[in-house]
């Protein structure tokens, strides 16, 4: 596949027609796909989108490929541009989602209300959607999800984040026969679920990086929304409530993410979890009932069984993003999409005493955190999906590590998220 996508892409870069790119979010994500844009034959980006004129602007002097840059927000304007001669820089996101030069479009912004808008109006306007915000993902996936394929177009999860990769391999396995044991992603940040973004402050400066993304790192809650994504995606489940987070080593994978009868920690196979130790990399234990795929796999130093383990040792992020735009637009295949419903839900637990009447704020704050759970379960016991907590004030006075429901807060603002979100518990269960 990735031979067949370098042959089309080069083939575009002969005949003038590269694949056109909006991306949205030029922070540090969003600046890394343009410089490994600029590096690539066959794909171009032509509007990048932030909130001041200087931010979406800088994002292109990272790209190696050599080009004037417009800054405007005037979408007839942009309309007249022949984008493989002169770029768009411009706050209005719009731009980006409508102009007919655009083929993609990348969110990269890492909120989740515009996650939605971006892709509501992309959906409308025809272009595929490469979907970097997994908060918004595992929010309304399925919904957005079901919304491009009716207007013809692609869905995609990101191509080097964490949940791509794993689908990477899930994908591999279920086509050879395999029976998948358990899937996952090492984790390399302690994790603290009661941090919070002023105990990380001088580590994220170190970094680069905001201490809130900092936070939502060490927290848990990236990996519980990372790993409801390949739940949504494949139809993995969570063991337990949170998952078990083991520490391991590469070779202790298959002996710990395996069922209790044979020594290890599972209550079932067919699970979502992540161990602490083995990040950057991402696995999946499988099995084989078949004795002379048994005997093979001996052959080829994958042990002797009778759990297997299936390892990708890196994840790119944000550098491997181009390959699911040239899917979508060339083939039009995702690098990973949520199933028709939720198998997976995001929800929303305490890190302290909580009054009625405060405001919650963000993921990777101060209020709450991220964790999974069966999203019938979530259903049953009407359990606040973590996406849609941001904004909600309390009704009660709730205690530390206490999981919110719906009953708890109140709705100030009616958004496109929570109306998305009311569709698809229609719709998509």
């Amino acid at each position: 596949m990735m031979n067949e996508i370098d042959i089309k892409l080069k083939e575009r870069e002969k005949q003038g027609n590269p694949i056109t790119v909006g991306i949205v979010g030029a922070g540090q994500m969003g600046t890394d796909i343009i410089a490994q844009i600029g590096e690539m034959k066959g794909i171009d980006i032509g509007v990048v989108v932030d909130t001041t004129m200087d931010k979406a602007t800088i994002g292109y002097s990272h790209s190696r490929k050599k080009f004037e840059v417009l800054a405007t927000n005037d979408l007839d304007k942009a309309g007249t541009v022949r984008l493989a001669d002169k770029k768009i820089a411009t706050t209005n996101y719009n731009l980006a989602t409508s102009l007919p030069q655009i083929d993609a479009v990348i969110d990269a912004t890492g909120s989740i209300e515009m996650g939605a808008i971006i892709s509501i109006d992309a959906i409308k306007h025809k272009k595929h959607i490469i979907m970097m915000n997994v908060e918004c993902d595992i929010t309304i996936g399925p919904i957005l999800r079901q919304l491009a394929e009716n207007a013809g177009v692609v869905y995609t999860l990101a191509a080097g984040d964490e949940p791509a990769a794993i689908i990477e391999l899930c994908r591999f396995a279920n086509t050879l026969g395999f029976t998948i044991v358990a899937a996952g992603k090492g984790k390399n940040n302690p994790l603290n679920i009661y941090a919070t973004p002023d105990m990380l402050k001088e580590k994220s400066k170190a970094r680069n990086m905001s201490a809130a993304m900092l936070c939502e790192f060490t927290d848990g809650s990236k990996t519980a929304i990372e790993m409801a994504s390949v739940s949504n995606a494949i139809g993995l489940i969570p063991d337990i409530r949170g998952m078990h987070g083991m520490k391991s080593n590469i070779n202790e994978l298959t002996k710990i993410f395996c069922p209790k009868k044979d020594g290890g920690i599972l209550n079932h196979e067919g699970v979502v979890d992540f161990a602490i130790g083995v990040h950057p990399g991402v696995f999946v234990i499988i099995k084989t009932e078949n004795k002379r795929i048994k005997e093979a796999l001996v052959q080829r130093d994958m042990g002797h069984g009778p759990y297997y383990l299936l390892y990708r040792p890196y994840h790119l992020c944000s550098i491997e993003v181009p390959i699911s735009v040239a899917q979508a637009v060339i083939y039009g295949e995702s690098s990973g999409h949520p199933k028709k419903k939720l198998i997976s839900e995001c929800i929303a637990i305490t890190k302290r005493d909580i009054k009625a009447g405060e405001l919650l704020d963000g993921i990777g704050g101060y209020c709450y955190r991220a964790s999974i759970e069966q999203a019938d379960i979530a259903r049953r016991e009407n359990l606040l999906p973590i996406g849609l907590a941001k904004g909600c004030v309390m009704k009660t006075n709730v205690k530390k590590d206490t999981v919110i429901t719906y009953d708890m807060v109140d709705f100030v603002n009616e958004s496109i998220l929570l109306y998305l979100r009311k569709i698809q518990d229609k719709l998509c269960t």
